[in-house]
């Protein structure tokens, strides 16, 4: 496993592209401290963000996961980016001549996109950690540690987008066509979503359906979390409008993004096996 993992981490580092984009990512992921300086100062009207609660245990949770997980699409890239390389430059041929099998090669893109989702949750956690404990109200221990199944969440939803970006690599061959598929395949979602609720079944039925699709499941691990805000449930009240949103991470919806990533990775498998190199 160690040596399977060398081997993929002296290919991306020897990339200039793909290491650009790994700084770039976790650059980014860190950044999101910088939230916490936003201020406006309006003549009598201040408004500091980290004042509004977004940093408060376990809230901080929630809202951190949600928000680095837009940044996946930079990791996306690379591993699109890795697949085509290995067509490109014949490096995967001449890893299977040189004795690699065709499972220990899919098993060592998969320690890869394991390994960045792991890394990416280490440090969404060490940096929500250090923001909670230096802006949250609430700082008791049982209250900081809860709500951290939105970190395992987060994992599982890396690992699953990850997959599919593996396959997506493995089928396409070229980066610039993956990445294009998976945009269509993202609106195809929707258009599949619209067309069930406006032609064969009701909208609720429709909504049930679409939360089985592979992109649709992932998202849903995490729901958005600005309406959780008390700021923002104070304004709806005043308006005569009442959030009721139920935001928990449910295991059915872990078993659904496990079903799509376990599918993903031996599609991967089984389409590298089948193709002729």
């Amino acid at each position: 496993m160690k040596r399977l993992l060398q081997i993929e981490f002296i290919k991306l580092w020897n990339n200039r592209s793909s290491k650009f984009l790994i700084l770039s990512y976790f650059i980014l992921l860190t950044s999101i401290a910088l939230i916490a300086a936003i201020k406006f100062d309006i003549g009598p009207i201040e408004f500091h963000l980290a004042d509004q609660g977004i940093f408060n245990f376990p809230y901080i949770w929630h809202f951190n996961t949600y928000v680095t997980a837009i940044f996946k699409l930079f990791l996306a890239i690379v591993i699109v980016s890795m697949m085509s390389n290995e067509y490109s430059n014949k490096t995967i041929k001449q890893n299977l001549i040189d004795g690699l099998s065709k499972k220990e090669f899919i098993a060592s893109k998969f320690l890869t996109v394991l390994s960045f989702a792991g890394i990416s949750t280490i440090f969404v956690l060490v940096v929500s950690m250090i923001l909670g404990l230096i802006y949250s109200d609430y700082t008791e221990l049982s209250i900081i540690l809860s709500d951290l199944e939105f970190l395992l969440a987060f994992f599982v939803k890396l690992v699953a987008f990850f997959s599919f970006c593996l396959f997506l690599g493995i089928l396409v061959k070229r980066s610039a066509f993956a990445l294009g598929f998976l945009i269509i395949w993202a609106i195809l979602e929707q258009i599949i979503f619209g067309i069930l609720g406006w032609k064969f079944t009701s909208w609720d039925t429709a909504n049930a359906i679409k939360d089985f699709f592979p992109l649709e499941s992932m998202a849903n691990l995490i729901k958005e979390p600005a309406t959780r805000l008390n700021a923002v449930q104070s304004v709806a009240k005043q308006v005569g409008e009442t959030l009721e949103l139920n935001y928990q991470v449910h295991w059915y919806e872990f078993l659904i993004t496990l079903f799509w990533t376990a599918l993903f990775v031996y599609w991967s498998y089984a389409l590298l096996k089948k193709r002729d190199l």
